[in-house]
């Protein structure tokens, strides 16, 4: 079902309306920065089974944690202070940063090498979610695995039967987030994309 919302300034009582589905143990589809995501809530395991499947991946692919802030980032990823300068300098903005994971996160939601994803999605929708809901939102690019991902959120809504909402803040992006990894002694570029990654490289 499509909702449209305000891009810039999001309705609150639509942003209550997909937080309450997120409780229900729904997924969503939502607005970033970059493309739209797919997002459930973190704490609810069958919610993420729910992703996984709608989105026809399987358990080996990571999910993002979408958060409101940094204060939101250190409950779930270790912090030390070089990881805190790269996320004060580089969020909010397109990257997902790959950071050793505490005992907050979920198992279900870890790697085997005890990392988390997380990002700070400069766009106000998928901030005022996170906020409303408390917690971050686990997410993934609304695409199927090697496609570009369709900017226009009535396609993702078709694309993606099982979406309990799509929240339509007008056309998105094509280009998914670049994925740094600094869960290691120097950054890594796992994915090139829309973020600059020279820094890191």
């Amino acid at each position: 079902m499509l909702l449209e919302i305000n891009p810039e300034n999001p309705e609150p009582r639509k942003i209550k309306r997909a937080v309450e589905a997120l409780e229900a143990g729904e997924v969503i589809a939502y607005p970033t920065d970059t493309v739209y995501g797919l997002g459930c809530d973190l704490f609810n395991k069958k919610a993420i089974d729910r992703l996984y499947q709608i989105k026809g991946i399987d358990r080996s692919q990571m999910l993002a944690f979408v958060c409101q802030n940094l204060g939101d980032v250190a409950r779930y990823a270790v912090m030390h202070d070089s990881v805190y300068r790269v996320l004060k300098q580089y969020t909010p903005g397109p990257y997902c940063f790959i950071l050793e994971a505490t005992r907050e996160v979920p198992r279900i939601v870890q790697t085997p090498r005890k990392t988390v994803g997380v990002r700070i999605p400069r766009h106000p929708v998928a901030l005022a979610i996170a906020a409303e809901l408390g917690r971050p939102i686990i997410s993934s690019t609304a695409a199927r695995h090697g496609e570009t991902p369709d900017p226009d959120p009535r396609e993702v809504d078709l694309a993606f039967p099982g979406l309990a909402l799509v929240l339509d803040a007008g056309a998105g992006g094509t280009v998914p987030t670049s994925i740094v990894d600094l869960s290691g002694p120097r950054p890594h570029v796992v994915r090139v994309g829309a973020g600059d990654v020279t820094p890191f490289e």
